[in-house]
């Protein structure tokens, strides 16, 4: 059967304790709805180095996923009908004056500092564990996720599951986040990249005006986050909970986040760390575990916590995992 294959093997991967339901039926429907085969000669023509090392790299796991499996789809559950690879890759790849100003103006600085990174609580697992200071350089990071208007301005498509231009975008890979980076630095002359792990769990805690918040910006998780107690299955639109000590909404709940860092179980110690980053391959087309930050919609109280950290293999695609985008303060 096709979910023995490729998609059987990610599921492998993954550490994430995602529910039985959602993870099956994403599973057949990213069979029954493949990515487009966005490679080719006519496709790629004008596409970076760095563009097509990570192009190749999708093209090669989804063509391990050319088979249809049957299953029965409802209507809110489809997806857009692709566009042909050619007009994909000839968009122009260009932002309009308003959404380059909104989303400078929403990328919010973060003053740098010390913290503690990770629990020592009982209730923590081990990749959690232990509780270690960390010292971070200032930096700036978004201050929503990355809509599926953002996303579609610069890629010319868009597959989300729960379509809205105002709520994250979702169904895509962290290869498709690269490749989406690289992308937008072109459009906007910015420097533009995923949050290491240790920005994202500063931020999400509060930085320097940390209240030490049991989920980011609140005790009481209703306030902040959508999650399995109020979001019925699905992400929301951006920025309709409250946010954190720093303005930043999301950080616990709608959907997991990825970071530039690859996902190793016993990371922490107890040692110190500078600026961290945890990336020993600089190979693009590697398949490996990254980070997952933040929880999701359909994840409880207690599986939410802002210290909690997973992760999911940068081929997989699914309808709660998303990302923020974060820029060095050098690069501003």
């Amino acid at each position: 059967m096709y979910l023995l294959g490729y998609y059987a093997n990610t599921m492998l991967y993954l550490n994430r304790n995602l529910k039985k339901q959602t993870t099956l039926f994403t599973l057949a429907m990213l069979a029954f709805f493949p990515l487009p085969a966005f490679a080719g000669d006519s496709a790629t023509q004008n596409l970076s180095a760095v563009e097509q090392q990570l192009q190749q790299a999708i093209d090669d796991m989804n063509s391990k996923s050319n088979r249809p499996i049957d299953t029965t789809v409802t209507e809110s559950d489809k997806v857009k009908e692709p566009r042909s690879p050619a007009a994909i890759a000839e968009k122009p790849r260009k932002l309009s004056v308003e959404l380059q100003t909104q989303l400078l103006q929403e990328m919010i600085f973060i003053e740098g500092g010390n913290f503690e990174m990770g629990s020592s609580l009982p209730t923590a697992a081990n990749r959690e564990k232990p509780a270690h200071q960390v010292t971070l350089d200032s930096f700036y990071i978004g201050k929503t996720e990355v809509t599926q208007k953002l996303f579609e301005a610069i890629m010319g498509w868009d597959y989300s599951y729960f379509p809205c231009a105002t709520c994250p975008v979702n169904n895509i890979s962290w290869f498709n986040m690269q490749l989406f980076i690289e992308r937008l630095n072109q459009a906007s002359g910015e420097v533009f990249r995923l949050p290491t792990e240790a920005e994202w769990a500063y931020a999400a805690k509060g930085g320097q005006q940390s209240k030490g918040y049991i989920y980011s910006g609140s005790d009481n998780i209703d306030d902040v986050a959508w999650y399995a107690g109020n979001a019925k299955k699905r992400s929301h639109p951006v920025a309709t909970k409250n946010p954190n000590e720093l303005g930043l909404y999301d950080m616990t709940g709608n959907l997991w986040e990825f970071c530039q860092d690859t996902m190793k179980r016993h990371l922490y110690t107890e040692k110190p760390r500078l600026n961290p980053l945890y990336q020993p391959s600089k190979n693009l087309k590697k398949k490996t575990m990254k980070v997952l930050r933040g929880s999701g919609y359909e994840f409880a109280a207690n599986e939410s916590e802002v210290f909690r950290r997973d992760g999911a293999t940068n081929n997989v695609r699914m309808p709660d995992i998303g990302f923020r985008l974060a820029m060095s303060h050098d690069d501003n």
